[in-house]
């Protein structure tokens, strides 16, 4: 029986990577950077989302936002009045996003359209560690509220990331967050990590973010 669940988890995990490598080529040929954001609940990957699409579009820069929950689609609904395109996965169940939802959820999109394509995960910190969307960022962010040992936790979802993002950094000191801790665990477990402290509400560190981004996407579209 456990092998056969092994092999079961094996087969979905290649398809999913198979799926996700097709969005991949896709989105390279579109010229659109994708970003996956994956967090815990209630670490504020919404109110980042929403101050980064206002500010990418302040900048002249095209966005737009795929959100992933169980239910409801309260996240995408506050997104939307950003002014950026955003659609809402539900999930109904399932603790993470894969790529043939990703890809489900394009139709009728016009990628070439677009610079940045970010995908709002379903807040977990375990599920979405195995599942590839095809994006060429994954995000990790952690809050001062949450504590500074959530990277040691976790540490495949920390491993897989390319970046992190401390958020709620005004709260710190109420908190007693301990930033020199926290910055200690992100870098044992993902040694020379890019870390990223913003506060979405007052602005704190959103330009370091933000030009990042926009790094980023003219190095891949170098890369072409």
């Amino acid at each position: 029986m456990t092998t056969r669940i092994v092999e079961l988890r094996q087969g979905i995990l290649k398809k999913n990577d198979e799926l996700a490598r097709e969005l991949r080529e896709r989105f390279t040929r579109a010229g659109v950077l994708v970003v996956n954001l994956v967090s815990s609940p209630g670490t504020g990957k919404t109110a980042l989302l929403e101050r980064t699409l206002r500010e990418l579009q302040s900048r002249g820069q095209r966005a737009a936002a795929l959100v992933g929950d169980l239910e409801t689609d309260n996240d995408a609904r506050r997104l939307a009045a950003s002014g950026a395109p955003v659609r809402q996965i539900n999930t109904h169940g399932i603790c993470h996003l894969e790529a043939e939802m990703v890809g489900r959820h394009l139709d009728g999109w016009e990628l070439g359209g677009l610079d940045y394509l970010f995908i709002e995960n379903v807040g977990n910190l375990v599920c979405p560690s195995s599942y590839d969307l095809g994006e060429k960022i994954r995000v990790a962010l952690l809050s001062v509220t949450e504590g500074e040992d959530k990277p040691l936790k976790y540490p495949t979802l920390f491993n897989s990331v390319d970046v992190a993002v401390i958020t709620k950094t005004d709260l710190a000191q109420a908190c007693v967050f301990d930033r020199s801790a926290a910055l200690r665990n992100l870098n044992e477990i993902r040694p020379g990590i890019r870390i990223f402290e913003t506060s979405a509400k007052t602005g704190a560190g959103m330009r370091d973010w933000l030009d990042y981004l926009c790094a980023q996407r003219s190095v891949a579209l170098a890369q072409g």
